[in-house]
């Protein structure tokens, strides 16, 4: 069997797709990446189906066929710029794009949906593909994510050390690396309202670099209003999105301050990010030797110095400087997940999700 595997990631902020192709032949590295953008009218679909909307099963079966086709696409891309054929890869991990996340809800289950075309995508590469990675580990009693710290912990991991490893995409989920044990879970919000009050006030997608931030202040009572939501004081397991972190949560806690200038909330937004992250890095991991960090937050650089400014004894670092991009952290954790399916091998860890035990992931859908 081929050793080469492809991550597919679209995470909660909705920006696009990263792809990663893998190597597990002699131990596991990256040999190609590339990164599309969803269009506008896409990424709208997709947030709009975060809110119950009439029609929407009929919206979230088109969106699940145009993110089948960008996947394809960004497949090819990354089959060119390698120079390979699709009968040289072992199978594609297609996370697909999480519309809703509620584990637990009502029944005591609850559900988890990425919308996604896993046969469609098959069909289009000729590559067979590993889907539907969260359900078993729901129907098992857990969260269903988050689902990276197995790849973490295989990747960072250090004997005698502990690490902790910070994604901060659309939410910020910690996993913390010990030798005998790993834990992880979701903090709250990374950049989802960093992102959609940046849209609001500036037209621009994300705040680069987090330059608009560091313009202006920090405001401590709209931030201690913030940090009294009782997710952030939730034991794991734990996880959210954009059921719970949206546009209303944020204009709830605004009616108090409404003074405040555009860019002191963001600022004080990216303090919150900040501090809900470094809260629980102090809570579960204070001797962790560094913090690495990836996803899209590891180049917004003032959050960067925000996380760094409130763990002055640990090393704030992104993954670039141990050997994986921030960018390809979560697409290339969905290519080790792929695998573990194909070789019948559990993705989870039931100390990080609640689930009764470890489970095989993902369906396979053959090419």
């Amino acid at each position: 069997m081929s050793t080469l595997y492809i991550g597919l990631m679209s995470g909660t902020s909705v920006d696009g797709v990263d792809a990663v192709l893998m190597d597990f032949s002699n131990g596991m590295h990256s040999i190609g990446h590339c990164s599309l953008p969803f269009d506008d009218a896409l990424r709208q679909r997709f947030l709009s189906l975060n809110q119950a909307a009439d029609n929407e099963l009929h919206l979230s079966a088109l969106a699940a066929n145009q993110l089948a086709l960008v996947y394809a696409q960004a497949v090819q891309d990354l089959l060119n710029a390698c120079h390979l054929q699709p009968g040289d890869i072992a199978a594609i991990g297609a996370h697909g794009q999480t519309v809703r996340h509620q584990p637990g809800l009502h029944d005591g289950i609850g559900y988890t949906l990425q919308i996604n075309n896993p046969a469609l995508l098959a069909e289009c590469t000729g590559i067979r593909v590993v889907a539907d990675f969260r359900s078993r580990d729901l129907a098992a009693g857990g969260q269903g994510a988050p689902l990276v710290p197995a790849f973490h912990q295989h990747v960072f991991g250090e004997a005698g050390q502990s690490v902790a490893v910070l994604n901060i995409g659309g939410m910020a989920n910690l996993s913390l690396l010990n030798s005998d044990q790993v834990i992880g879970f979701d903090c709250g919000p990374g950049n989802v309202l960093l992102d959609h009050w940046c849209q609001l006030h500036t037209g621009q997608l994300f705040d680069r670099g987090g330059a608009w931030a560091a313009q202006g202040e920090l405001n401590q009572v709209l931030l201690h209003h913030m940090l009294q939501d009782t997710f952030f004081q939730l034991p794991f397991p734990k996880s959210t999105g954009r059921d719970v972190f949206h546009a209303d949560w944020l204009n709830a806690h605004l009616q108090a301050s409404a003074a405040l200038s555009a860019v002191d909330v963001q600022a004080t937004l990216t303090a919150l990010t900040a501090q809900v992250c470094v809260n629980d890095v102090l809570r579960y991991a204070p001797n962790a030797a560094r913090l690495l960090v990836c996803g899209g937050g590891a180049y917004n650089q003032h959050l960067m110095q925000c996380l760094q400014d409130r763990l002055p004894g640990m090393a704030v670092q992104s993954t670039e400087n141990h050997g994986l991009p921030p960018l390809q952290v979560e697409a290339a954790a969905f290519a080790w997940l792929a695998r573990q399916t194909c070789l019948n091998l559990p993705g989870n860890l039931p100390a990080v999700t609640g689930a009764r035990g470890p489970r095989v992931l993902g369906a396979i859908y053959p090419a």
